[in-house]
């Protein structure tokens, strides 16, 4: 945060805290004065009315500078009101001691208790705070010099003038400080503020590495596996589909349609594995490195054939519909596509076994949208709450049950569109559908 921007802020907190405590203030003051009238009492009874009725007045008066305070120029002008309701009981103080006793006056003892409050408690700015002090001393002169019998005591007076003036003088360097310990604070808030949003931010960070960690092992250990499965099935597999091509060439299975039946069969069933194994190949064996390569061209309808095939097992029951253009030649990392594919799959299913959807049906609609192709996965399961649909890409934020997901899927799977330079986003109608959609690029 520049200096510039931190004083801003901190005129902005100031207008309101000084509105907040001359309000306050004003309420004390206003207390003060009319129990004042014990003091009258006890030192002037015969001066009791007027005394009382002018207490009376300067709170009123006071009350209507709360008012002004709580309107729309209260922050504006906060200090110049408060200003104006700490003169009044000065003025009213400079008035009774021109009442009663002149210099002798008790009364005197008021004019200090405002000054040192007003530097004390108060948010005066230091030149409101000397203006303050001084138009109190020239009050109190006033009214000794208006008195009836004079000055009279000279000294009296002078001393009582000089002890006002210190106590400006202390109450102005008291109002220096608070301003400049307020500034602290509140630049030290700033900081602090400003540190907790960066430590925030490397949290979300260290959330997305691991699960990015989590993710890369197992990959691996899939990848693994699919390397042990292309080592142990392909041989076995290759050799039953030689021998099946040899038995489909004999004259015993050419004149026996229910044997060259079975025999197809079982063609094709081979023909499956090896299918899956070379798309679990794809989707997990890849060199380290390889998420980083998104230039390769790569048919997205070949990946969402994979993906299908690799999550049969789930989408039995489910009708899956495609609507695809003739050409879906996209650039990108092909096994990391396959891995959002399986993912929104697999999501859709989940939500729709778990919400009890009867006739349950995924619909992926692929066009081309200029030089982008625009795919989305829908499904007629229970849609999506409005209060989650803002966070199903958060890592580790999940509403499967426990044991059966750390929240991550969705949140690889945006960082995964994100870096092939598109969009993952989600819509949803609650107990209606869901949707989530995505962009490629096309083969420059």
């Amino acid at each position: 945060m520049s200096i510039s921007q931190l004083h801003s802020g901190y005129q902005t907190e100031l207008a309101d805290f000084r509105v907040n405590f001359s309000r306050g203030g004003a309420y004390t003051a206003i207390v003060l004065v009319l129990l004042g009238v014990g003091l009258d009492y006890a030192q002037y009874p015969q001066l009791l009315i007027p005394f009382g009725a002018a207490r009376l007045v300067v709170s009123l008066l006071i009350g209507g500078i709360v008012v002004m305070l709580n309107g729309p120029a209260g922050r504006r002008f906060a200090p110049w009101l408060t200003l104006s309701w700490l003169l009044l009981p000065q003025i009213m103080i400079s008035w009774m001691i021109w009442q009663t006793d002149g210099v002798m006056s008790p009364y005197y003892m008021g004019l200090n208790l405002a000054i040192f409050a007003s530097g004390i408690a108060l948010p005066f700015g230091l030149w409101q705070n000397l203006v303050f002090g001084i138009l109190s001393c020239v009050l109190y002169l006033l009214a000794c010099l208006l008195h009836a019998n004079g000055v009279g005591l000279t000294g009296t007076m002078t001393v009582n003038v000089l002890l006002l003036l210190f106590a400006a003088s202390a109450s102005a360097v008291y109002t220096f400080f608070n301003e400049r310990v307020r500034f602290m604070l509140f630049r030290l808030k700033a900081e602090v503020s400003e540190k907790n949003a960066q430590l925030e931010v490397i949290n979300r960070k260290l959330l997305d590495i691991k699960g990015q960690l989590l993710q890369q092992e197992k990959m691996a250990a899939i990848g693994t596996l699919a390397a042990g499965l292309l080592h142990e099935v392909n041989n076995p597999v290759n050799f039953c589909l030689m021998a099946i091509e040899v038995a489909l060439e004999e004259p015993v299975a050419k004149t026996e349609p229910a044997l060259q039946e079975c025999l197809v069969d079982a063609r094709q069933g081979m023909q499956r594995i090896q299918h899956i194994v070379s798309d679990l190949k794809t989707f997990a064996y890849r060199k380290p490195g390889a998420e980083a390569e998104v230039g390769t061209p790569f048919l997205f309808e070949k990946a969402l054939d994979s993906a299908i095939r690799l999550v049969a097992h789930e989408l039995r029951g489910v009708a899956v519909t495609r609507d695809l253009p003739a050409d879906t030649l996209v650039q990108g990392d092909e096994a990391a596509i396959i891995g959002v594919l399986i993912n929104l799959l697999s999501n859709s299913v989940l939500a729709m076994r778990k919400a009890g959807t009867p006739k349950p049906a995924i619909h992926i609609a692929v066009a081309w949208s200029e030089e982008r192709l625009n795919v989305t996965v829908r499904d007629n399961g229970p849609g999506i709450a409005a209060e989650n649909l803002a966070r199903v890409f958060e890592p580790f934020f999940t509403t499967r049950d426990i044991g059966q997901g750390l929240g991550l899927g969705l949140s690889i799977s945006y960082a995964v569109i994100e870096r092939h330079g598109g969009l993952l986003y989600a819509e949803s109608e609650l107990g209606s559908w869901a949707a989530f959609s995505f962009d490629l690029s096309r083969v420059a």
